[in-house]
């Protein structure tokens, strides 16, 4: 089998290689032959100049055929190496990566043997490659290449039973498989990435172009093309080396360890550590009392600690990790269900609490947990993968500037044909000038700015994105936010805020009004209120969930470090917390079991309608009484207890979950008010007037949802909620206020959408994934309710199938699936990573909020955040500032004076645009700015950040727009210029094509620095390059710039004296020429002016200074060169005096031409606008397709 499809995330396919002995590559011995052929049978054959003209074309051919080795490995592959069936044959492979995962590249297999064990006879032989920091092993059962597997979903029994490896040869076997615990990526040179950038097809094009050029004697050109070349690779380098520089101060903490080995504990560092490992774990920190962060990705078997993951996810609540204990042995480990067991490497772990009933002792008191990955395979390592192998060169659309050269290549070949047949029927013309020309006109049409300006437009985006707070790991999404036509939101924390207002408690009665007297509030459902919570203390600082920190105090109960509430007046029993059974999304529900006075007490808390089906007695108006207060946007958890028999602590502790959590009484429901963000309602109103659809999609009640996207804009007509008809029989949709309903048909939804917004709840997903017609109702629905992440996942996936460019907007924790899957993923962080120990993370949260709200003075903490790499390596300036206090550091402020502040100010400011460098390479994103949830990282409390990357992506899509326009009308001219002109000898002056390029260099660099307007239009910017407006707009004004040039030439010819022009002689002034060069300026100048793309979504060519100046200071130069002002220039530039009604006459048609181009499109413009993607098309295509495969 010479090659197995993978199908994963990173590896799509790979086929297997064996490398050809060097004589037998295909860049060797046809090319031997070729030259063996060419002196045996050419040299003596013809003459000299034409036998070298044959030599060259040979060389060029040759290195051509050698750098397409280097280009295209596709084409490596054909020239060096020849496909093989078996695995044991090859000494390669190929790999082809999953879609948007980069380019394919050749990587070696490697062989090694392997001590199976004891009791197997002889060596295993493993085959394995590595590609991206990722290893992949063959298997031979399977038939294919598969991950390298860690021990990541084996059973809690088998976790529990770990002790580590108990010999030198497992361990010697482990470290063999696994590698050391490192971020190891080669340091590359200056010299190695400016080869790599000079071997780019592009650049040695252009290098190729220039040596044309200087043959023909254009030197001041070639030589200011050339400067300008290296100039921009240099600078790409610089930054390049600038970024791997700064991932690789990214590494893990030296620091050592207890670890568990040959039954034994020892001393080991952070990076010795190999999966299987177990360890003690616990808060450490190094000399300068930074804490530092965990070593890899581990379980913890015994004990609990208080996690700060702020670095990976951006959510500044510390998280509570728990044991597995108690856990069924049978259980299979998901990684992403059973998060809060998992300590993930280089978050810093705040507090920790040992297990000492566990019968593996630690020596140093902290928490046993067993490593499941190292190295890159971490969740750290993952979050490095993607910035390292994704920020690679930015181009925008490559696959539609390669056909759109073509297209232009198409009318280059006619044009230098048309030369080459009529320079042919002249025998007196010399050979070498004629190929010379037609190799001219055909390279005059590939623009060699094009890669430039792609380059300059994306990275400008980043660069404003940056500014603005958003960093971006994928530029190659920013174009796709342009096209975006759906964005979907999360609720809670994105549309509304994080901070939660208790307003008391309601169902203890028969009426259903709500008590906000606590005294009137009986004592066992505040109990359970002040102790059925995650809450922790860090640093004596009470962290947590903001909703549970708003209950206690809102109960004015007060919560201790020794895990006990108490009341803080009045009478009421101190309640013991024993054991915390924590908050899973897929229960929707915890659980505590505590102790007061003497009895055992189960207390849970959780969504109505799951704690509904758990309790002994329902009350009557149990749904009506909940149902009322979600309708109203409320967040309502119902509240439950029992007693529990006598019983030790010990007991208690090992009580099984399902135990704790059945057989309930109810308790009351609590409700607590989530205010909705102050910018939520403008921007999505901004976001539906500029012709987006909106969607909510949150793990919150569905009358909530409802209540709160009518609030924001996402729902407008009357709402209609799925759930399960009354009487039993099917579904039904059913208004809020349960005064409508209508019978469930998968036929009638796309109707039903006409006229209602629709909202469907989790529940209902199982059955439409059952009757396969997920395809028929989702992409109709305007809210999703009690969706778990998986589901989330799955709404993005059918919104793609069906044509739609998403937008998925939430916070990095539960978000992370859509957020990927969606063509634009913006996590929200309102943290910042902690600079110091002794800032905890809350205050850090405080800080950041703080920073959000005055953009302009950014509090130095941020600063020092995004300075420091992870592990505070950052600069020596993000050093100091990270060791500053924040606290000594606002009181610092205080004394400043307002020079020495302005002085700050300004060193901040130089500070930034050196790391900025040129304004062309794209700015770098460190591990603390950027989330392992998304592309877009927004350091932002609120969902503006979403209009600032749709803004961004619809600027950066019309500007490469109107740059292909404007190469392809100038490359269309140019050729025309070289061929039909050539033919009559007419040439351009060498300082002439030097002052054209300039003027094109700095309009292209105006350009692309419009800034997108304030406001999104309604109007949407064309997606493609090849669409009928493009082709309409090109055509047209190709004709009349044609019509103005043969004209002028023609008018010209008349004023000329009969005199000869040698075809191939050296360049000297006359008329035709003048007028020609004159022509083809103002041609110039009118494209850029005509095709620029302002309003509604950059500046105008007024308001965007820079290149208004550059258009007139153009202009002006035109109209004084023309009216022949100032003779001595016109003398530099080698052009003569044109006859007055000859000028009079080029300035007239000058004004006609731009007029008739403005006017047209103008007129195209309002022809063709941009329009939302016929997605419903698409839709109903994709429906039938499935009714086919169901057939």
């Amino acid at each position: 089998m010479s090659s197995f499809y993978v199908g994963g995330k990173v590896v799509d396919k790979v086929d297997l290689l064996r490398k050809k002995h060097w004589a037998w590559r295909l860049d060797v011995w046809p090319f031997a032959f070729l030259y063996a052929l060419w002196l045996a049978t050419i040299v003596p054959s013809i003459d000299f100049i034409d036998a070298s003209i044959v030599f060259g074309g040979l060389i060029a051919l040759h290195i051509l055929v050698c750098l397409f080795t280097a280009w295209s490995v596709d084409f490596k592959c054909f020239a060096h190496y020849s496909k093989v069936n078996d695995i044991h044959l090859a000494d390669a492979c190929k790999i082809t990566p999953a879609k948007f995962s980069g380019s394919k590249e050749v990587v070696p297999l490697e062989f090694r043997k392997h001590v199976a064990g004891s009791s197997a006879v002889g060596d295993v032989e493993e085959i394995f490659f590595e590609f991206r920091k990722q290893c992949f092993i063959y298997s031979k059962e399977q038939g294919t290449v598969c991950k390298l597997p860690y021990p990541t979903k084996e059973t809690f029994g088998y976790y529990l039973k770990c002790t580590g490896h108990g010999s030198e040869a497992k361990i010697f076997g482990a470290t063999e498989k696994w590698g050391r615990n490192v971020f190891e990526y080669p340091q590359p040179t200056f010299q190695k990435l400016m080869k790599e950038h000079c071997m780019e097809p592009f650049f040695v094009f252009q290098v190729f172009c220039v040596g044309l050029w200087c043959l023909d004697e254009y030197w001041y050109y070639s030589l200011f093309t050339l400067f300008m070349l290296f100039m921009f690779e240099s600078t790409m380098a610089k930054s390049r080396l600038k970024t791997l520089t700064e991932l690789r101060r990214v590494k893990i903490d030296g620091q050592t360890l207890m670890v568990h080995r040959c039954g034994k504990w020892v001393k080991l560092a952070g990076t010795d550590l190999l999966p299987g490992d177990v360890v003690s774990v616990g808060r450490s920190s190094g000399q300068t009392g930074e804490d530092k962060s965990v070593p890899a990705d581990m379980l913890i078997l015994a004990g609990s600690a208080i996690v700060n993951e702020a670095i990976l996810t951006g959510e500044s609540t510390p998280q509570w990790k728990v044991s597995i204990m108690g856990r069924g042995t049978e259980e299979k480990l998901s990684a992403r269900r059973d998060k809060t067991h998992v300590l993930f490497g280089g978050t810093k772990i705040l507090q920790h609490t040992p297990d000492k009933t566990f019968p593996l002792k630690t020596p140093d008191g902290g928490c046993v947990a067993v490593v499941l990955r190292t190295g890159f395979e971490t969740s750290q390592g993952k979050l490095m993968r993607t910035i390292l192998f994704s920020t690679e060169r930015v181009t925008a659309n490559s696959w539609e500037s390669g056909l759109f050269i073509l297209f232009l290549v198409v009318f280059a070949i006619i044009a230098a044909g048309y030369v080459l047949i009529k320079g042919l029927e002249d025998p007196t013309r010399s050979k070498y000038k004629l190929f010379l020309s037609c190799s001219l006109i055909i390279t005059s049409v590939i623009p060699p700015e094009l890669p430039m300006e792609l380059s300059i437009a994306v990275n400008t985006s980043l660069i404003a994105l940056a500014r603005c707070g958003i960093f971006c790991t994928e530029p190659f999404r920013i174009p796709f936010a342009g096209k975006v036509d759906i964005c979907c939101f999360d609720k809670t924390g994105t549309l509304t805020s994080d901070d939660m207002e208790f307003r008391g408690v309601v169902g203890l009665s028969d009426n259903s009004d709500l008590e906000d007297d606590m005294s009137k509030v009986p004592s066992r459902t505040l109990e359970i209120l002040s102790s059925c919570h995650a809450l922790v203390f860090v640093d004596n600082k009470l962290v947590g969930d903001p909703l549970e920190k708003a209950a206690l105090k809102g109960i004015d109960w007060s919560y201790k470090s020794d895990e006990k509430a108490m009341p803080k007046r009045g009478a009421g029993n101190a309640v013991q917390i024993v054991q915390r059974h924590h908050f899973a999304s897929h229960l929707k529900r915890m659980a505590v079991v505590v102790r007061v006075q003497e009895d055992f007490l189960a207390f849970v808390k959780g969504a109505p309608e799951t704690i509904q089906d758990r309790l002994t007695d329902l009350p009557l108006s149990y749904v009506e009484t909940y149902k009322k207060y979600t309708r109203q946007g409320s967040r309502v958890l119902a509240l439950a207890f029992k007693s529990l028999p006598d019983m030790t602590v010990s007991e208690a502790r090992s009580l099984d979950r399902d135990a704790v959590e059945s057989g309930l009484t109810f308790a009351g429901f609590a409700v607590f008010n989530c205010p909705i963000r102050a910018d939520s309602a403008t921007i999505l109103s901004e976001l539906k007037n500029s012709s987006h659809d909106l969607v909510m999609i949150t793990g919150d009640q569905a009358l909530t949802a409802c209540y709160v996207a009518s609030q924001v804009h996402i729902v407008s007509k009357p709402a209609l909620i799925l759930g399960p008809a009354r009487n039993g029989e099917g579904y039904q949709w059913v208004s809020p206020d349960e005064t409508e309903m209508f019978r469930y048909s998968e036929e009638g939804v796309e109707a039903l959408s006409e006229t209602h917004d629709l909202c469907i709840g989790g529940d209902c997903f199982e059955m439409l994934q059952q009757t396969s017609s997920v395809l028929l109702v989702i992409p109709f629905v305007k809210v999703f309710a009690r969706v778990a992440p998986e589901q989330k996942e799955l709404i993005m996936n059918t919104f793609k199938t069906v044509g739609r460019i998403t937008l998925m907007c939430g916070d990095g924790t539960n978000d992370v699936g859509a957020l990927k899957q969606a063509h634009v993923g913006v996590a929200l962080l309102n943290a910042v990573p902690p600079a110091k120990k002794e800032n905890s993370s809350a205050s850090s949260k405080d800080e950041s909020t703080k920073s959000v709200k005055s953009k302009k003075s950014r509090s130095a903490l941020e600063t020092a955040g995004k300075a420091t790499s992870v592990n505070g390596e950052g600069s020596s300036k993000g050093k100091i500032a990270a060791r500053s206090d924040s606290t000594s550091h606002t009181a610092a402020n205080r004394h400043l004076t307002a020079a020495d502040m302005q002085r700050q100010k300004l060193k901040k400011l130089m500070d930034e645009m050196n790391d900025e460098g040129d304004g062309r390479s794209a700015p770098i994103v460190k591990l603390g700015d950027a989330s392992m949830a998304s592309p877009f990282t927004a350091k932002h409390a609120s969902v503006a950040p979403t209009t600032d990357i749709i803004r961004q992506g619809r600027s950066t899509l019309v500007t490469t727009l109107q740059m292909f326009k404007i190469l392809g009308l100038n490359c269309l001219a140019t050729a025309y210029v070289l061929s039909v002109m050539y033919l009559d000898g007419v040439k351009l002056g060498d300082i002439q094509a030097t002052i054209s390029g300039v003027f094109t260099a700095a309009f292209f660099l105006f350009i692309s620095h419009a800034r997108p307007l304030p406001t999104l239009s309604e109007t949407r910017p064309h997606p493609n390059v090849f669409c009928l407006y493009v082709f309409l707009s090109l055509m047209g004004q190709f004709a009349i710039h044609l019509f103005f040039l043969m004209s002028s030439v023609k008018e010209a010819e008349k004023y000329m004296p009969e005199e000869c022009i040698e075809p191939d002689s050296q360049f000297h002034p006359n008329l035709v020429n003048t007028v020609s060069y004159m022509v083809s300026m103002m041609l110039q100048v009118a494209t850029f002016a005509v095709n620029y793309m302002g309003h509604p979504f950059n500046q105008s060519i007024s308001e965007n200074k820079p290149f208004l100046y550059a258009l007139l200071s153009a202009a002006g130069f035109f109209t004084i060169i023309t009216s022949d002002i100032f003779r001595d220039l016109n003398d530099w530039l080698k052009l003569v005096p044109l006859p007055v009604g000859l000028r009079n006459k080029l300035l007239i048609w000058a004004l006609l031409m731009f007029v008739i181009c403005y006017t047209w499109e103008r007129l195209l413009r309002w022809a063709f606008p941009g329009r939302v993607p016929a997605w419903k098309k698409r839709q109903r295509l994709a429906g039938a397709n499935l009714e086919k495969k169901n057939v």
